[in-house]
């Protein structure tokens, strides 16, 4: 496994806001990203991580809360509910904060690892940080949601 780097927006706006690509097949190289990804993601002290973010215009996710690791390859939300509102951060933009309203339960449909479809519903964190990776994946940064953009005073 290896640490990735993490695109920044200050370098690299452009690429973060493009649309990734649906994986068609489960290669040997798709497993290692998943693998790499989630050891860039905990190297970063991240909670979530999108392909985009290193580089790769794939639809593939990591997450991981006190609920588990979750591997997420061409995820989708087939249910919403809810809203609550928290703060909000972003590897790809480093020492920026805002306050979003997300959903407060979502459920994602998507292929692990294994090849099979699976669905996961998470409230809170979970709900957040899926609706957050997920939206990578169609160039859609948190700051295009924001309600209020924090000082560094504002965040615990």
């Amino acid at each position: 496994m290896a640490v990735l780097n993490i695109v920044k927006e200050e370098d690299n706006e452009e690429f973060l806001r493009k649309k990734s690509r649906e994986v068609t097949e489960i290669t040997p190289r798709i497993l290692t990203l998943l693998d790499d990804m989630v050891e860039t993601m905990r190297h970063a002290n991240g909670c979530g991580l999108a392909a985009v973010q290193v580089g790769v215009l794939r639809r593939i996710v990591v997450i991981e809360t006190d609920e588990g690791l979750f591997e997420f390859i061409n995820p989708v939300i087939v249910k919403a509910s809810g809203t609550q509102e928290g703060v909000e951060g972003c590897l790809s933009l480093p020492g920026k904060w805002g306050m979003t309203k997300r959903p407060a339960c979502v459920t994602v449909r998507a292929t692990g690892r294994d090849g099979k479809e699976f669905e996961v519903t998470g409230y809170d964190l979970l709900a957040k940080a899926m609706c957050h990776e997920l939206d990578h994946l169609d160039g859609i940064l948190y700051t295009d949601k924001v309600t209020r953009m924090l000082g560094a005073d504002e965040v615990e």
